[in-house]
């Protein structure tokens, strides 16, 4: 039996802006997240993503615009087998044209922006929640993204550390012309946001649309 989880949903994001959204569990935040991210396929409605259709689209399309988009969600999805450092510099490798050195050093700048510069060398298994939330912000900020999807970033985090972690996403936004749109239950946050839209029942509530 088929189920429609999204319903009527119309956004658009601009460069540089911080977009939250809210809502109940179940209600279709983290499925809208993916299928922006080109990693569920789309089968009614039309879904542009930088003048990309995505409705129909081929492989190679959903691959190349998924090299202009970081991603942060839940299940951290860390390469067990790669420590820290390298795990973010699978972010940097997306980018063309620069070096192994280049790439190394943005990879240990990022992990000291979000805290985990004695950790580089670690493993996953040897982190903490949190810790591999940090890991995965940092890898999915080294792919220096037109448009970043973050699922819950602050879930894991203590408050000090999930403040920092916004403001970081925050300056992104601003310095890199990147858009971020937020899925987050976190109210300590709301105030990053030059937007906030929520959702219920698969729907942008009126007021917000």
């Amino acid at each position: 039996m088929r189920r429609k989880v999204l319903q009527s949903i119309s956004m658009k994001i601009a460069p540089g802006e911080v977009v939250l959204l809210t809502g109940p569990s179940g209600c279709g935040k983290t499925t809208l997240l993916t299928l922006i991210g080109a990693l569920r396929t789309v089968e009614e409605g039309d879904l542009t993503v930088f003048g990309n259709q995505l409705r129909g689209s081929d492989r190679q399309t959903r691959q190349h615009l998924r090299r202009h988009i970081g991603m942060i969600f839940q299940g951290h999805n860390l390469l067990r087998c790669l420590t820290a450092e390298q795990n973010v510099q699978m972010g940097a490798d997306l980018i063309n044209g620069l070096s192994y050195r280049v790439r190394r050093d943005q990879s240990r700048e990022w992990l000291r922006a979000v805290g985990l510069e004695d950790h580089m060398a670690k493993l996953p298994h040897d982190l903490s929640g949190g810790q591999k939330q940090r890991v995965a912000i940092a890898r999915a900020l080294a792919a220096k993204p037109r448009l970043l999807l973050a699922d819950e970033p602050t879930a894991a985090l203590d408050s000090g550390t999930g403040r920092e972690v916004v403001d970081l996403l925050k300056k992104l936004a601003i310095e890199q012309s990147c858009a971020v749109l937020m899925v987050t239950h976190d109210s300590r946050i709301l105030d990053v946001a030059d937007r906030i839209l929520q959702m219920e029942d698969g729907r942008l509530a009126p007021s917000f649309e």
